[in-house]
């Protein structure tokens, strides 16, 4: 089975315009992630896929693998679509480029489990939420598993509602879990999500994995303790610069 990564980019970013680009440690950001992917076992094709020709440019100054996509597309998904109607592939990763943190020791891992268990069609990754100001922080993605591992539904909001809410450590009376900014297709799951239209859902979110969920289609979420974050504003890059530093 021949597996694509494609990391979706875009400058025009809402809550971090250029984030993709912002330099880090010498390198755009993104150069981190495409850089640590590249050491995968697993993934047989590594491509950055974007309509931004800044990012096409910057790309190629670090070895990168481009793909210069339609401009029109609302997802990162839907823009994974039209490379893998181009070029091929079996499975299909789309790896938010802003995944800081992340090991390919993680990726290798989950597209073996997803290669292995041929009825998954769509599939994502989570973490268990430690703390309240993580729980509270709309940024941070949360999940609700049914007892097989799959999603009942991603929210931006605490979920499940916690009725004692006013209480401190919140985080501590439920198994919270935080989505991880990695999505996994079969081929044919990936062009049938491209073929739905935006769902309610999806839209007033703004997370395109709803958009699976409202077409009765499930995705099945591999745990992890590993705890890699997207960064979504000016001041969470900041914070890691003076980490770093």
């Amino acid at each position: 089975m021949k597996v694509i990564a494609i990391i979706p980019a875009r400058l025009d970013s809402k809550r971090f315009p250029r984030k993709v680009l912002h330099p880090f440690l010498g390198k755009p950001l993104i150069a981190h992630l495409y850089h640590e992917l590249s050491k995968s076992k697993e993934i047989d094709n590594l491509i950055i896929a974007t309509s931004d020709k800044e990012i096409i440019n910057a790309a190629s100054q670090f070895g990168a693998e481009t793909f210069k996509t339609s401009s029109k597309h609302k997802t990162g998904s839907d823009r994974a679509a039209e490379v893998v109607r181009k070029i091929g592939g079996d499975i299909i990763l789309n790896i938010q480029g802003d995944n800081f943190g992340l090991k390919v020791s993680l990726v290798d891992n989950v597209i073996r489990k997803f290669k292995d268990d041929k009825k998954i069609k769509f599939a994502t990754l989570a973490n268990k939420i430690e703390s309240d100001s993580e729980l509270k922080d709309p940024n941070n993605v949360k999940i609700v598993l049914d007892k097989n591992n799959n999603a009942i539904l991603f929210s931006r909001s605490v979920i499940p509602f916690v009725q004692n809410s006013s209480q401190k450590n919140l985080a501590s009376q439920f198994t919270f879990y935080h989505h991880i900014g990695i999505y996994l297709y079969r081929r044919a799951g990936l062009l049938k999500f491209a073929g739905w239209k935006q769902s309610s859902l999806e839209k007033i979110e703004s997370l395109e994995q709803l958009r699976i969920l409202e077409n009765s289609e499930k995705i099945r979420v591999f745990k992890t303790k590993m705890k890699p974050f997207s960064i979504d504003t000016l001041a969470e890059m900041k914070k890691i610069e003076n980490k770093y530093r």
